[in-house]
């Protein structure tokens, strides 16, 4: 059974000014579902709706369209008051630690607030906890980082606090968007073991956000493609960086140094991707696609699974 299932989500956002609005659909009709205990890999581009996906399941972002179910509860239209007994239960690890935590507090005012929000517990029990949570994720002596305020942490530092917070309170569901990417190579691969570390222990469901679909293969058991607000491609982590059957995806192995052990048919595609806010008509990946056909052009492609576990949304596979 899935503890996190996107049902057709839609999501749009209303930008510009009061006498000149535009709607934006960052993602569009996206279907995933994340089993307890699996680890799910979201990959693409910038731009390609991962990070707005992921929030969509956290109900960070409440839906235009479609159904979030988390552990069969339809939390879409949950009200915030409702919502709040949940949110211990999933918990983000962001992207840039230096922008989720308030540069006011300190790292143990940082720490013991999601505790005391949530948990029955007294401030020095809380204190306690932080202390032994900082050690696990490798900050010591504890008693020095929980006086610290962000600004005097390195960028892994903090990455690893934010990992602490969102692990206090051993929730059943983690979305990790973009984990490393602000980080130094030399520090990148600490940063994941220690995620997996923590997702193992508490049997979590992971849904790993990132553009690197090398490092997503190692990790994940399914994975997820993403352009420009569309998922195109999903199945089975080893099938998909063997056997990748969407362009698109194609083209990200591509991009993986020494690309060509893996046998895989080097596809290159031709500018940048598209604009959200104005997506080409048909398939999206039409305009940089080396296979484009007419129908490609005029039409949108289903999703179809093409064998059991894989789906891919592409006319190439699409009997006529």
């Amino acid at each position: 059974m899935s503890l996190v299932k996107l049902d057709n989500v839609v999501m749009e956002f209303e930008l510009g000014t009061f006498l000149s609005k535009t709607r934006i659909r960052a993602v569009d009709r996206v279907s995933i579902d994340i089993g307890r205990g699996e680890i799910y890999g979201l990959v693409g581009e910038s731009g390609s709706g991962k990070s707005t996906l992921g929030r969509v399941s956290l109900r960070l972002y409440k839906p235009t369209k479609g159904r979030v179910i988390f552990d069969g509860i339809d939390i879409t239209d949950l009200p915030e008051g409702k919502l709040r007994k949940l949110r211990k239960r999933m918990q983000l690890i962001p992207q840039d630690p230096f922008s989720s935590i308030n540069p006011l507090q300190t790292i143990g005012e940082a720490l013991i607030e999601p505790l005391l929000v949530h948990v029955d517990i007294s401030r020095e029990e809380a204190i306690e906890k932080a202390k032994e949570i900082l050690e696990e994720v490798g900050l010591t002596p504890a008693e020095e980082f929980l006086t610290r305020k962000p600004h005097q942490l390195s960028g892994g530092q903090l990455q690893r606090v934010a990992i602490a917070r969102a692990m206090l309170l051993k929730p059943d569901y983690i979305v990790a968007d973009e984990p490393t990417s602000n980080l130094d190579a030399s520090i990148r691969a600490s940063i994941v073991k220690l995620i997996l570390e923590f997702q193992r222990r508490f049997n979590q469901a992971l849904l790993f956000i990132s553009h690197d679909i090398a490092l997503v293969s190692l990790i994940a058991s399914r994975i997820g493609v993403m352009y420009l607000g569309q998922l195109v491609e999903e199945g089975p982590a080893k099938s998909i960086i063997r056997e990748p059957l969407h362009p698109y995806t194609k083209a990200l192995i591509s991009a993986i140094p020494l690309s060509e052990e893996l046998g895989v048919e080097r596809v290159v595609l031709k500018g940048e991707i598209g604009n959200i806010a104005n997506p080409p008509k048909g398939c999206r990946l039409h305009p940089r696609c080396p296979f484009a056909m007419d129908i490609c052009r005029r039409e949108e492609p289903p999703m179809i699974e093409v064998t059991p576990g894989r789906k891919v949304k592409c006319w190439l596979y699409v009997k006529r």
